[in-house]
């Protein structure tokens, strides 16, 4: 069936979020409708108004939510009525060769969900009828979406929803960069450039994966210090020194891991810099496409460094996002301390003005 929802949406790069009532058609075979509970405001979001993330407008915004189920469609038979699903913007075809690798993350025919659901339609119009996409196949900074199964995950009823939604990106994506993507062994050094929703869950995942020294860098004296409640040992302001890499380095001797949260050239460059001998730097953060970085050839081989990526924390969601509210109810992670402040979908354009001054941990839009 057809429902009314408000929606949060993208009509125009670089213009305010507008928050509409839109329609959101019920599912067709392999979809299920939720009915949104919660939703982080992430900086990719952000990204997909400014055109540095370039989904085209109009754009239903969010992939960071937790829902329940409302309406199964045709074929689905691992969902029903009552469930709690968290979102996850990660398409896969299943098929390909990075999925059957396990490699979900790495889809090759993920680019066809990019901004519509994974058959290239949409099940969201506006107050006139047409069309609107959304973001990661997702658009679930809604008060109903209907999103393909293999974009959502059941979790356990007792997770609070707000903070059950920031499994869908932040914490996955921090936490992730650090299980996952650099396998961080325990007794390791790490630096996390960037302390915000991505960069404090990070932090928590050097502090679970056992890592004896975790030294965040940011300019935000406030973020620094939340930092320490997250578990890092260390801080370094950026506007205090006149490197930070030669100040990490100085701290540590060189640490063994630095994980790049901000989406930036030049901080990846940093993070590269700070590394000791047979380092490892990760880049989480999502920087301009034009964007670039230099790097001294020589120390690749010389040193052993290694610089990667991690998209989404390598994520296999299925069983990572289960595997990560585990943690969370056995008091290895922190959720709750996350989210830093609550917002009404109408107030959603001050949620991302917040965002933006560095206000928030994380934000999330309660619905």
């Amino acid at each position: 069936m057809d429902r009314k929802a408000k929606a949060v949406v993208c009509r125009e790069w670089g213009q305010p979020v507008q928050v509409e009532t839109i329609t959101v058609e019920g599912p067709r075979r392999g979809e299920i409708t939720l009915k949104i509970a919660a939703c982080g405001v992430c900086h990719s979001d952000l990204s997909a108004t400014t055109g540095k993330i370039p989904y085209p407008p109009p754009l239903v915004l969010g992939h960071e939510a937790a829902g329940v189920v409302v309406e199964v469609g045709e074929g689905v038979t691992e969902f029903q009525e009552g469930d709690h699903v968290v979102s996850s913007f990660i398409s896969m075809c299943g098929k390909c060769r990075q999925c059957v690798r396990g490699r979900p993350v790495l889809c090759e025919n993920a680019r066809k969900a990019m901004y519509t659901l994974p058959d290239g339609s949409v099940r969201t119009k506006d107050a006139n009828g047409e069309s609107l996409n959304v973001f990661g196949a997702c658009g679930v900074m809604a008060e109903y979406a209907t999103m393909h199964v293999d974009n959502c995950i059941q979790i356990d009823k007792a997770v609070p929803m707000q903070n059950a939604a920031l499994v869908g990106c932040a914490v996955m994506t921090g936490v992730g960069a650090v299980f996952n993507t650099a396998q961080l062994e325990p007794g390791s050094r790490a630096a996390v450039f960037g302390i915000g929703g991505v960069g404090l869950n990070a932090i928590q995942g050097c502090v679970t994966s056992g890592a004896e020294m975790v030294i965040a860098v940011d300019s935000n004296p406030a973020k620094l210090e939340m930092a320490k409640q997250f578990g890092a040992t260390h801080t370094v302001n950026i506007n205090d020194v006149e490197d930070a890499a030669k100040a990490v380095k100085k701290m540590t001797g060189g640490v063994d891991y630095a994980f790049e949260c901000v989406g930036a050239g030049a901080v990846v460059e940093q993070a590269y810099k700070c590394l000791g001998r047979g380092g490892t730097a990760v880049v989480v953060g999502v920087s301009d496409p034009k964007d670039k970085t230099s790097l001294t050839t020589l120390t690749l081989p010389a040193d052993e460094r290694t610089l990667k990526g991690s998209w989404l924390g390598s994520a296999r969601p299925q069983y990572d996002f289960p595997r990560i509210i585990k943690l969370y109810q056995a008091g290895k992670l922190k959720l709750d301390e996350l989210v830093t402040s609550t917002y009404a979908i109408e107030e959603a354009a001050q949620a991302f003005d917040d965002m933006v001054a560095g206000k928030n941990a994380r934000g999330v839009i309660i619905m």
